[in-house]
């Protein structure tokens, strides 16, 4: 039997297949900096990150907690670096998570906000990031959307899956 992986929520504003406007309300996140290209990037990344769910913390007792698996991982480039981040599962706030032993593992509080979304399987390669980065942008426009041009990709499944089956998204922040 899958293992159920929480995601967190939305209320949908606007759904235009494959392109969405979404509400996400506050989000705790872990995350980490990494520089180097992407491929790197995103497992150096994931690693660091898996880890502090899996057990690199220290909670108030000084003991180690394991903290749920959520989708997506996303990364966003910043500053010639990645910024690669999970959130936290729903009741987490920085008030009770565990601190992370590893210095290079923050966490944050992301404000509420309103994302465009466009949804694409496959392997998110630098083209097709590019190319659905662009489709995204081309929609905001015909739509008269105002955005920050700071496109996150947004991963859901395991490296395992097949690519056909996975749902990779690319997420902008409206304004």
């Amino acid at each position: 039997m899958a293992q159920s992986v929480s995601e967190p929520p939305y209320t949908l504003v606007k759904n235009e297949p494959p392109f969405e406007v979404r509400d996400y309300g506050a989000l705790t996140v872990a995350e980490t900096l990494i520089e180097g290209d992407f491929d790197i990037a995103g497992s150096q990344g994931f690693r660091r990150v898996a880890g502090y769910i899996f057990g690199k913390n220290q909670n108030a007792k000084g003991e180690s907690e394991k903290i749920a698996m959520t989708a997506p991982v996303t990364m966003e480039a910043q500053n010639q670096q990645w910024r690669l981040h999970f959130v936290m599962p729903q009741g987490m706030a920085l008030a009770n998570l565990p601190k992370p032993v590893d210095a290079n593992v923050q966490l944050r509080e992301v404000p509420a906000q309103r994302m465009a979304a466009v949804r694409f399987s496959g392997l998110t390669t630098a083209a097709s990031i590019e190319h659905q980065t662009q489709l995204l942008k081309d929609w905001l426009a015909r739509n008269n959307l105002a955005f920050e041009d700071r496109p996150q990709l947004a991963r859901y499944n395991d490296p395992f899956t097949l690519p056909w089956n996975r749902r990779n998204e690319i997420l902008i922040p409206l304004r």
